[in-house]
């Protein structure tokens, strides 16, 4: 098993973070992400994220005899979670203070 801050850059942690929500399908991922940052990803850049992530045990697919997959989280995917947000948090936890600093000026 992969630690959870193995995860290349931000895309494999806000993926996770997503799928953690609700069952979410690749297409439903990229537009939350168009949403979030301005442009939509493309499948390549989505589908190796989600292959990896279910590779690594820490989302499954969902079986809704639909076309369309959808992705959820597992057990070991939602600790996993837990402890990259933990990291991130602590990480970044003083950009907050930063921000609020350069928008008051």
């Amino acid at each position: 098993m992969r630690s959870c801050c193995n995860m290349r850059g931000f895309l494999a942690f806000t993926v996770l973070r997503l799928v953690s929500k609700r069952g979410m399908s690749g297409e439903a991922i990229r537009k939350e992400l168009e949403i979030r940052r301005g442009s939509k990803p493309s499948p390549g850049t989505i589908y190796p994220v989600l292959k990896s992530l279910s590779e690594s045990g820490w989302i499954r697919e969902t079986g809704n005899g639909r076309k369309e997959k959808k992705y959820a989280i597992t057990p070991l995917g939602r600790r996993v979670l837990g402890e990259a947000t933990r990291k991130f948090v602590a990480m970044f936890c003083d950009m907050k203070e930063d921000f609020e600093k350069a928008r008051s000026r």
